[in-house]
């Protein structure tokens, strides 16, 4: 009996690699997945890690070729991935509601969005930034797969200390921000969140990280709304049959 191969596709990421060091794989900007299989959809029906949430981590490792470090993907680079592996796993069709009416997107046609390349230095993930109204310079990284965890990890330990703690905003900014005027102390950084950021520089910083950040574009545009909203991720995105 001959041996399979499974096909694979190259998937651009939206980073173009800039972020990432020249040794890493990640940094030729493309990564290659193969397609789903059962042994993949054996992944997404494990309960264990339907209830740990970490089916779709367990997913996407399983379908990338490219050896790499995962959690070192940013996390508009690993939307990408999950986009990319649910449209090899399933097709390119998604079905689903919005405002109580039905509609579907062709995932194939969704496009990174685009970067000014000029404000990336290849293999740095730090930029800078100045708040508008305090005017103190900073400096601040994108999210990797492993910051999302521990990020997670922190809140839970929030959670346990004080069931009514909700502190998601600012744990997200400790560790986004790199540096405070030239200052890269983590407690100095930790103190800067809690007592000094002026909620309009956080929310300038905010708005400006998500408007520059690579990330795939899910916007999609129903009759009630032409500005354009996010693509709903729902249970039908992994789980068709399950939604």
């Amino acid at each position: 009996m001959s041996e399979f191969t499974t096909p694979t596709e190259k998937v651009e990421l939206p980073s173009k690699g800039l972020v990432y060091p020249k040794e890493s794989p990640l940094s030729s900007g493309t990564i290659e997945m193969k397609y789903m299989t059962a042994k993949e959809e054996d992944i997404l029906m494990n309960q264990s890690y339907i209830k740990k949430g970490t089916a779709i981590d367990k997913l996407l490792k399983s379908l990338i070729v490219t050896e790499i470090d995962y959690d070192d993907l940013i996390v508009g680079d690993k939307n990408a991935i999950m986009v990319a592996a649910r449209v090899l796993g399933y097709g390119s069709d998604y079905t689903f509601e919005y405002e109580g009416e039905e509609h579907t997107v062709d995932l194939g046609q969704l496009e990174n969005k685009p970067i000014d390349d000029s404000n990336f230095t290849q293999g740095s993930n730090e930029f800078p930034y100045t708040l508008p109204y305090s005017k103190m310079d900073i400096t601040y990284k994108l999210l990797t797969n492993k910051d999302e965890k521990n990020i997670t990890r922190e809140l839970e330990g929030l959670k346990r200390l004080n069931k009514e703690s909700s502190a998601e905003l600012s744990t997200r900014l400790k560790f986004m921000i790199t540096s405070v005027d030239g200052d890269r102390d983590i407690s100095t950084i930790r103190k800067f969140v809690d007592k000094r950021l002026l909620a309009r520089d956080s929310k300038t910083l905010r708005k400006h990280i998500k408007n520059t950040q690579p990330d795939v574009d899910l916007t999609f545009f129903p009759t009630t709304d032409s500005s354009g909203v996010n693509i709903p991720i729902g249970l039908s995105f992994f789980w068709p049959d399950l939604d």
